[in-house]
């Protein structure tokens, strides 16, 4: 029998789901993958209900540094609950903490998708060009990438430097101006945190070429890795054009 686990992270809810059957009994309102995911709800990443994380009997809750607040974590762990905190800081990063996330979920072998997306980011080709970019993740106010973001090598690795990428924040609040002077190659817009769209987000830079990106692929550290770069490159690519 796997542990009963409580993701407290889409993305971890996703690669749990997929690779330990029956190990989930607990996500939060954010958990969209995979779809048709039925398990209890606790509320959000950055406000769940303990007291919901608790009556499920949880015998791990699985979060992240970046998306879960640190009050909440030691709350559970005071309630007698083990906590296991990733920190994803880059593609290699992830990896690593996907693997020690699935074995303390009970997955016995290295999940095919896990393999496949490790050996479709250890075969990209080196980038023929690289374009500067701005990575918002949300307005009013304004919040780009900073240093150290998961989102932020993904993008290095497909070519893209954004350009605070040396910003002693990660994710830092620059006013619009600035970011509209820094004169990028492209402004890159993804669907989350902020849901960025063609009516939302290209309007404020009227000069700058924008990309309109999945936020999952760039985001997400779980199954949605193994096709990221294909599905960014496409979208990245069409933007160039």
């Amino acid at each position: 029998m796997p542990p009963r686990v409580v993701s407290l992270v889409p993305s971890l809810t996703e690669a749990v789901a997929v690779s330990v059957p029956g190990a989930l009994v607990g996500a939060t309102d954010w958990c969209s993958h995979p779809a048709g995911l039925d398990v209890p709800r606790v509320g959000g990443t950055k406000n769940p209900r303990l007291d919901r994380v608790l009556a499920l009997t949880p015998d791990l809750v699985i979060a992240n540094e970046e998306e879960n607040r640190a009050p909440d974590l030691a709350a559970l762990r005071d309630a007698g609950v083990e906590v296991l905190v990733t920190e994803v800081r880059d593609v290699a990063g992830a990896f690593t903490e996907l693997a020690r996330v699935l074995a303390a979920c009970g997955a016995g072998d290295r999940p095919g998708w896990l393999r496949e997306a490790a050996e479709t980011w250890a075969g990209l080709p080196v980038p023929e060009r690289r374009s500067t970019a701005v990575v918002p993740v949300w307005r009013r106010p304004w919040m780009v990438l900073g240093r150290d973001t998961f989102a932020g090598d993904v993008l290095a690795r497909l070519g893209v430097d954004h350009l605070w990428a040396g910003h002693a924040e990660r994710y830092p609040r620059v006013p619009l101006d600035a970011l509209r002077a820094a004169a990028p190659d492209l402004v890159v817009l993804p669907d989350e945190p902020y849901r960025f769209t063609s009516d939302d987000g290209p309007e404020a830079f009227p000069d700058l070429t924008c990309a309109l990106v999945s936020g999952r692929h760039l985001t997400w550290y779980g199954p949605s890795l193994a096709e990221a770069p294909r599905v960014l490159g496409a979208a990245l690519r069409a933007a160039r054009r």
